[in-house]
């Protein structure tokens, strides 16, 4: 009789949740979260097939090590010193037309640049990959599925969740992203599958080329997903997994990626003149390469180093005067043996340059990267912004970086001598790296 009922309990909860409708996280206020949009809505909401989206980012940033060349290296939201510098302008938004769905989003700007510089995939095979991505940011299509809260199965190019930063600026509570997301995936090329069982929880699969590749560097492609769980509007917990072949013509070498995080608001008086709201965000990411001559977190054997990726960062932020203004201070450390995820600071690990063009550095002094290399580096940040409305934020930002070897553009530069890539290069000169560097940044963001 107990298992009469039971099935039949069962039945019907599964029929009761198979009617469910209504949208995913609906009532959950995501406008304070690191990483997401703090608009409530868009101005568009109304649009029946088309929702656009329109974002501008745009920075001047002061290095103390000022640096001849203005270049800007180790990280993917700067390109650029003492400049102003359009970092990104983005447009494009999401189409729906029963149960279709699609989205793009172009970028142009420095980003458009310094991100799929980071892609060695490319290099696998003809048609100049990141050339033909480069203006992308987003571009994918799918189907929306009526079941539970909804599931949506797309493909194409779409982002990245590991290191809980977004993409575009104007979701972040800081500028300059800590090691954490810096060095971790800001896209996917692939498959993804959103499963909403409940309205509080998302589970997120992957099929993917790899790890921030637009191409596939093995046969094997990259597998992973994401956990989503907001139980309500003061609390969120997420986690990523990755599993992958990430070294190019190494296919017996595994990376794995473990990334997580936690988000607690812990005053909320949005009506207050004085403090109007309180949060933090905690991301800890592990992960480790094995096979192929490296040897994950054992470094017992002197011809299999440990290669491994640890790291963690905190930021605090608090909003005042009914949510118009916000102070955020935070950092970060990473260690990285072997550097397989550092971002290389004077061109790529396996460089390809033009013996018949001298002044052609980029990629000509490769920053090392073998297994048994080490890297640790550590970050503080502070920084101060003016949202008069959801649709701009006008953000004054102190960074100071610091790593355990040069890597950071010093002085000298990394250009040629005198800064310029037209000079011809003195045999002697080396790219002036530096151990830390401390910055100012001035950015308006835009998003409508």
């Amino acid at each position: 009789m107990n298992k009469f009922l039971f099935a039949v309990a069962f039945l019907f909860y599964g029929q009761v949740i198979a009617q469910q409708t209504g949208e995913p996280f609906e009532g959950i206020d995501q406008t304070w979260h690191n990483g997401s949009d703090r608009r409530d809505s868009s101005v568009f909401k109304n649009f029946k097939y088309f929702i656009p989206s329109i974002l501008i980012d745009v920075n001047y940033t002061h290095s103390f090590n000022r640096p001849n060349d203005n270049t800007v290296v180790g990280s993917t939201s700067l390109a650029r010193n003492n400049e102003i510098e359009l970092s990104s302008l983005n447009f494009g938004g999401d189409f729906y037309f029963e149960g279709a769905r699609a989205r793009f989003m172009t970028q142009f700007g420095t980003r458009s640049v310094v991100v799929p510089r980071n892609d060695v995939s490319s290099y696998r095979g003809q048609y100049q990959l990141a050339n033909v991505y480069r203006n992308l940011s987003e571009a994918y299509a799918g189907y929306h599925f009526n079941k539970w809260y909804g599931i949506n199965v797309d493909a194409g190019l779409f982002m990245s969740y590991i290191g809980l930063n977004s993409y575009y600026q104007s979701e972040n509570w800081e500028y300059q992203a800590s090691y954490t997301s810096d060095n971790t995936p800001w896209f996917f090329n692939g498959l993804r599958i959103q499963i909403y069982p409940t309205k509080h929880l998302k589970i997120e699969p992957w099929i993917i080329n790899g790890w921030q590749s637009y191409g596939k560097f093995n046969s094997m492609p990259g597998i992973g997903g994401n956990i989503t769980w907001m139980p309500n509007s003061n609390f969120k917990i997420l986690t990523n997994n990755y599993y992958g072949t990430d070294a190019g013509g190494i296919p017996e070498r595994k990376r794995f990626h473990s990334d997580n995080s936690v988000l607690l608001r812990y005053c909320n008086k949005p009506k207050s003149k004085g403090i109007s709201r309180a949060a933090f965000s905690l991301t800890g990411d592990i992960g480790f390469e094995k096979g192929g001559g490296v040897n994950g977190f054992n470094d017992n054997d002197s011809t299999k180093p440990a290669q491994y990726f640890v790291s963690v960062m905190f930021y605090n932020r608090v909003w005042f005067a009914k949510n118009r203004f916000a102070w955020t201070v935070g950092g970060g450390y990473m260690t990285n043996p072997g550097r397989y995820l550092v971002l290389y600071p004077t061109g790529q690990a396996s460089p390809l340059p033009n013996p018949n063009n001298p002044t052609q550095t980029e990629g000509l002094f490769p920053f090392s990267a073998r297994p048994g290399d080490k890297f640790e580096g550590w970050d503080v940040s502070t920084n101060f912004d003016w949202m008069p409305n959801q649709s701009i934020t006008f953000r004054m930002e102190y960074v100071h970086r610091e790593t355990s070897v040069p890597y950071f553009a010093g002085k000298g530069g990394v250009t040629s001598q005198t800064g310029y890539s037209t000079t011809a290069l003195d045999p002697n000169w080396r790219p002036d790296l530096v151990k830390s560097e401390s910055r100012i940044i001035a950015a308006i963001l835009f998003r409508l």
